[in-house]
């Protein structure tokens, strides 16, 4: 095993830190003032997203033009080559962000309806950072033919689809028939973007304490959708599947777990999960598996004090502690560093290094709808991932900055055409351009929605956040 170094402190002469105690229990208040914000603000604006015209009405004549009688025009075009929607319509920027709310952030099964805010806010973030045009879909779909069915029928409305907030194993059957079956990139976030995100961060991790892809020990807390994915990955990496532990509710996932035929039957991907890492060597519960371990990778229960402390002061010196469960993290980041932890992640914005897929979709989205790729594989997950990284690492690693957030919104950009250049490379793109071309495409694209933000805030078309105390412990 690399020894591991020390990872750059951030700054000097900096402070004492406060206990722990104190520190986890400033994160957790600071927690429940944003839910109570968060609730005013939405009862506030009734909605995250509007339609707003893009085109000129400057008299009623121009009706004629925009819809009957000239529009007919334009669909007997398209009716004669199905190619020209999307040069001829919003197709080529607009996708759908589709969910049966059956695993909604860590709230679990609460519906199509309640999940619509989360969609919403995604459908913001889709926007915003990406410049694309997103429309969430909540749909009652109680099984994933239903929720297959409904891609199928909705899809010539759409340049892309992104799954959302579907529970394991279904998001599986789902992207992978829909993968199969559409001819424009699919895409489900908790899988693919928060392996990638994921894996950025480790990258960047790995550098800052000295570490080797190939030899370190790495930790999966939880066997959904993410860590599932991030496992594949890690391993098309370089990653030795033999020094991987993946741990789910009942312990370390491992060849002789009893319930082994029960997975065969009902989730083929974790199964297939047991068999190639065997449990990294080990058996027993998530204590026995961080024993020694550089890393752990959580993707699991929105519980502070799922990971306790005493389990990450048993790992190897300097380790990585990844929480990134949402809301809130297996571990509050004061504990973890209490612990030891020489790096800590977690899944929110309002804590230093953020690792989560807010800092993918929105480039990966807008790489592979600007090079009008048919599909999303695997290497162009990576290649996000490595631009990603690649960035942060361009303008500094430290313990507290492991990845661009999201108002490095430089970073989009160059993620997109990296995405764009690799549809390309795979020969799956419909548009064929350099990567400076793309980039410079995605720049103007991705720099207009705050744009538009803005001029609608000094215009006064967009109501003033309202004048609230700032909530404590400010986001930093």
């Amino acid at each position: 095993m690399v020894e591991a170094t020390r990872p750059r402190s951030p700054s000097s002469g900096s402070p004492p830190a406060p206990p722990a105690e104190e520190s986890a229990e400033s994160e957790a208040s600071q927690t429940t003032a944003l839910n109570e914000r968060a609730l005013r603000l939405a009862e506030f604006y009734r909605g995250k997203i509007e339609t707003v015209p893009k085109v000129p009405v400057r008299s009623l004549r121009d009706f004629s033009l925009w819809y009957t009688p000239g529009i007919a025009a334009v669909s007997r075009e398209i009716e004669h080559d199905a190619d020209r929607a999307f040069h001829m319509t919003g197709r080529w920027n607009t996708i759908a962000i589709l969910t049966d709310g059956s695993r909604v952030l860590g709230l679990g099964n609460i519906g199509p309806q309640a999940a619509l805010p989360v969609m919403e806010g995604k459908a913001l973030l889709f926007k915003y950072l990406g410049g694309v045009d997103a429309v969430p879909l909540p749909v009652n779909a109680s099984t994933p033919e239903a929720l297959i069915e409904t891609a199928l029928r909705i899809a010539p409305a759409f340049g892309g689809i992104n799954l959302e907030d579907i529970a394991s194993p279904k998001c599986f059957q789902v992207l992978e028939e829909l993968q199969r079956r559409l001819p424009i990139p699919v895409w489900h976030d908790d899988q693919l973007g928060t392996a990638a995100a994921t894996l950025a961060g480790l990258i960047n991790a790995l550098e800052l304490t000295g570490r080797d892809m190939s030899t370190i020990r790495t930790v999966m807390l939880g066997a959904g959708a993410a860590n599932l994915v991030t496992v594949r990955l890690l391993v098309r990496m370089g990653h030795d599947p033999h020094r991987i532990t993946v741990v789910d509710q009942r312990g370390i996932l491992e060849a002789e777990r009893p319930d082994m035929d029960e997975m065969q039957l009902h989730n083929r991907w974790k199964y297939r999960v047991a068999l190639e890492t065997d449990g990294g060597g080990r058996k027993g519960t998530l204590a026995e598996a961080m024993a020694g371990a550089d890393v752990v990778l959580a993707a699991s229960t929105p519980v502070p004090g799922t990971i306790h402390q005493e389990w990450v002061r048993s790992m190897a010196p300097h380790p990585i502690v990844f929480a990134l469960a949402n809301p809130l993290p297996e571990i509050w980041p004061a504990e973890a560093r209490a612990a030891g932890a020489a790096i800590v992640a977690t899944g929110r914005s309002d804590f230093p290094n953020q690792v989560n897929n807010s800092l993918i979709f929105p480039a990966v989205f807008r790489g592979v709808l600007d090079a009008r790729a048919r599909a999303i594989p695997d290497d162009i997950v990576i290649a996000a991932a490595q631009e990603l990284a690649r960035y942060a690492s361009m303008k500094g690693l430290s313990d507290q900055h492991l990845l661009p957030t999201m108002d490095e919104r430089d970073c989009f950009p160059h993620v997109a055409a990296a995405v764009a250049e690799a549809a390309v490379a795979l020969g799956i793109a419909r548009v064929r351009a350099s990567r400076e071309e793309f980039f410079e495409q995605a720049r103007r694209i991705m720099a207009r929605p705050a744009a538009l933000v803005v001029a609608l805030q000094e215009s006064g078309l967009m109501d003033p956040m309202p004048d609230e105390p700032v909530p404590p412990g400010k986001p930093r």
